[in-house]
């Protein structure tokens, strides 16, 4: 349902929160390699979220990537997804048929907007810190 970059994006926002968390900042190749992805392409991603204020990066030696403590209750993963991939997700139809809607469906299109809603719904209801605080248990995986 995610586009690469998205889902790269996801696990970068989740490992860099969990890292945060600890106050550990930590660098480009640090993330990569924790979440199983390559460096060029997750360097674009974390651009894209140091510009939308979501990641920030501190320069220098003892640099790195961060979250920010206030902002790990009120960055949802709905927000990750919108800079990465837009909302289409939530708009678009299930075979990526141009024009479906309720006038016009596809096949799927009325079993596909109930998992939309709950996507949706997912997205927009966890945030990074309840993730954080999920991942302490130590039984989730970034990569595998």
């Amino acid at each position: 349902m995610f586009s690469k970059s998205c889902e790269y994006g996801l696990r970068a926002i989740i490992f860099i929160a969990q890292q945060s968390a600890q106050d550990i900042k930590v660098s480009l190749s640090t993330i990569s390699s924790a979440i199983d992805s390559p460096q060029a392409f997750t360097a674009k991603v974390l651009q894209q979220l140091t510009r939308k204020d979501i990641v920030k990066s501190i320069k220098g030696p003892y640099g790195g990537f961060v979250i920010e403590d206030f902002k790990m209750n009120t960055i949802k993963l709905s927000d990750v997804v919108k800079v990465l991939d837009g909302d289409s997700i939530f708009t678009s139809c299930g075979l990526g048929l141009k024009e479906c809607n309720d006038k016009s469906p596809c096949p799927l299109h009325f079993q596909f907007i109930e998992v939309r809603n709950k996507l949706k719904s997912m997205l927009n209801n966890t945030t990074l810190l309840m993730l954080v605080n999920d991942m302490n248990i130590d039984t989730f995986f970034l990569k595998r």
